[in-house]
Parts: C-alpha cells; structure tokens; sequence
C-alpha cells in the first residue's frame, strides 16, 4: 500500500523537552567510541569556550529517533515499519549542544514520493534550545521497499 501523500506539510510538535545532561553525553560518546575530552571533561570545554561539556554531532540522534518513530507508526500514513529501512541523515548545527540544554523540536514532513516500486519520506526535524532559539536542523530519508522489492 503505498504511503498517503496527503502528510506531507505535517508538523509534529515536540511532546516533551529533552534535558541534556552530562551524563547522558558520555554515556553517547562512549557508545559511538569518542574519547574527545569536550565530550566528557567540563575545564577542557570551558578552554575551549564552551559553557559546559559539549555533545557529539549526532547526539540528536537520541530525541529524533522518538519523533521519527512517531511519524512513522501513524496507521493512517501506511508506512509498513517491517519494510522500512534509513536512506540517509544529516545534521546541521547551529551551535554545539552543550549539558543544561533544554531542547525541544518539531518534526516535519516535507515530501513523500514515489519511485521504481519504493515510497521515500523526507523529514527535517528543526531543534531549539529553552529560549526558541535553533540549535539543529535535521534530515532524515527513509525508504519504504515495494513489494517486489
């Protein structure tokens, strides 16, 4: 069944904040392997003219994945999860992440086509820190394999 196209333009707003905090830092960082001391050692991040620990790039990873998951299980849009795999992704930041951001984001749906049998979903997730100030800016490609895919 192929995807219904009438999503595209929704916006999902946040359901929560995401508190980022220290410790969930490093518990990313140490499961992507990165020893880089702005991740884990505050003195190092403030000489560097951070405010606290800083996140690795794809620590967004962690709230997006639950606002892509909630796109993505909506029965009326007719994704079949069981055929769904990850096209592609891309993160631009505005500023580093640091601990003691509240972020917040909301996910859109900006297309969904059709091509050789498969759906493809485009979403941009915009992040924003307590103040509505933007942090981050994420994409994500997913692709729906047909049936005879």
């Amino acid at each position: 069944m192929p995807l219904d196209q009438s999503f595209t333009g929704r916006s999902y707003p946040s359901a929560s904040k995401y508190e980022v905090s220290r410790e969930k830092i490093r518990e990313f960082a140490d499961a992507i392997g990165d020893e880089n001391p702005l991740y884990r050692d505050p003195d190092a991040a403030r000489a560097a003219g951070h405010p606290d620990v800083i996140a690795p790039p794809t620590f967004v990873t962690i709230i997006n994945l639950a606002a892509i998951n909630t796109i993505v299980t909506d029965p009326e849009l007719g994704l079949d999860y069981s055929r769904m795999v990850h096209g592609n992704q891309s993160f631009g930041h505005t500023r580093p992440i640091h601990a003691g951001d509240v972020l917040e984001l909301t996910t859109h749906i900006e297309k969904i086509m059709a091509r050789a049998g498969n759906d493809f979903i485009d979403l941009r997730a915009d992040i924003t820190d307590a103040q509505g100030a933007p942090v981050c800016t994420t994409r994500a490609q997913l692709v729906v394999r047909g049936e005879d895919s």
